[in-house]
């Protein structure tokens, strides 16, 4: 399905090593997407050259921003990029899948089982895992394409510890949305610790965000999914 060697070899430039077993288990799962997108849409990227750059590579320059341990979330995760490559990266962390499309992510859950990575899922969108029992529970939580970052803050951050981390993976226009949500940030005690700019070999700039999650937000927070979109913080 993709090139495993021509991903280990660019995965180096962003500081990740990846063995030849887990180029292997990259490679089988999204061979999974692929033939699972013959019936069901799972994601527009489909071609080899597509899966292996914009979804494998651009998923695995998240990890050097993961904790060393503790409880880490995905958010919308959809066809599990980058949950499903978080997990086979890192199969010590305590790891949940939370998304809102049922099918996709039993999908994922599915094919990391038959793989040996059972992993916990969450059939919920974001809003609604973070006013339940899911609030505050995760060291870290990483969101890919899920939405503008003012509503993905409100999104998110209500499921992150005090002193834990969104890790929100933006196109080349990241920055611009950090300026745009800096409100949203005040509003629901959250700060920038980090902004990190790469560049993809032929796929273009990508920028991911950390923010630290300072103190509780809220408890008015997050609102439903239709007001947070209509009204931005």
């Amino acid at each position: 399905m993709i090139d495993k060697k021509w991903l280990a070899e660019e995965a180096i430039r962003y500081g990740i090593q990846l063995t030849p077993e887990k180029a292997e288990e990259i490679d089988r799962y999204c061979e999974a997407v692929s033939e699972t997108n013959r019936s069901f849409n799972l994601t527009a990227i489909t071609d080899p050259e597509g899966m292996q750059e914009k979804n494998a590579l651009d998923c695995l320059t998240v990890l050097p921003y993961l904790p060393g341990n503790g409880c880490v979330a995905d958010v919308g995760t959809g066809a599990g990029f980058p949950g499903a490559l978080i997990r086979i990266m890192r199969p010590d962390l305590s790891l949940t899948l939370i998304e809102a499309t049922d099918k996709k992510l039993q999908f994922a859950l599915q094919t990391l089982r038959s793989m040996g990575l059972p992993t916990e899922g969450v059939h919920l969108r974001g809003e609604d895992a973070g006013r339940g029992e899911y609030r505050e529970r995760f060291d870290a939580v990483t969101a890919r394409a899920v939405a503008p970052l003012s509503s993905l803050l409100e999104y998110t951050l209500p499921l992150v510890k005090v002193g834990g981390t969104l890790i929100a993976m933006k196109g080349a226009g990241g920055k611009e949305e950090l300026e745009e949500a800096k409100n949203a940030l005040k509003i629901l005690g959250g700060s920038v610790a980090g902004v990190h700019e790469l560049e993809l070999p032929t796929a273009g700039g990508r920028v991911i965000l950390e923010i630290r999650k300072d103190k509780p937000c809220p408890s008015k927070y997050p609102r439903q999914s239709r007001l947070i979109r209509k009204n931005p913080l």
